[in-house]
């Protein structure tokens, strides 16, 4: 029980009540848009970045290991 909590997706709704009828919470269009625009820009500086080097050698590595299994 302890593993789900936090883990219930809010329902997207454009106008109308905080809540659907059976007493789940809703998320607004408008607030749905404003944290996806934010979201977007933070992520947006993250994903300018250059990967690290260390995390570019164990993706080689994965990726050479898969190429292995294949054959």
């Amino acid at each position: 029980m302890g593993a789900q909590k936090g883990k219930k997706a809010a329902r997207v709704v454009s106008e109308g009540p905080r809540a659907t009828p059976t007493g789940e919470p809703v998320i607004e269009r408008a607030v749905q848009e404003r944290i996806g625009t934010h979201l977007r820009a933070m992520y947006d500086d993250l994903m300018q970045q250059p990967v690290p080097d260390r995390f570019a050698e164990l993706l080689g590595k994965l990726e050479r290991r898969g190429e292995d299994q294949a054959q």
